[in-house]
């Protein structure tokens, strides 16, 4: 289906239902641009955190159990 005949059949969708694909598209949209620069991020930090050990004092308890005290 190309882009035409998807928005013409978009039109005939009654409004909740076009603007539920709104919604859903931005929401994608949003979600692959974060990935992006999340990914982008942790690229640009990886060497940071491969060298500088008082980067990662704190991952040594990782994998322990975490109990919250009130």
């Amino acid at each position: 289906m190309e882009t035409r005949e998807i928005i013409r059949a978009i039109r005939k969708l009654p409004v909740s239902k076009r603007m539920l694909i709104v919604e859903k598209t931005l929401k994608t949209i949003r979600e692959s641009e974060t990935r992006k620069r999340m990914g982008k991020a942790a690229e640009t930090l990886f060497e940071d955190y491969k060298n500088d050990k008082e980067l990662t004092p704190f991952t040594q308890l990782d994998y322990e159990g975490f109990y919250e005290t009130k």
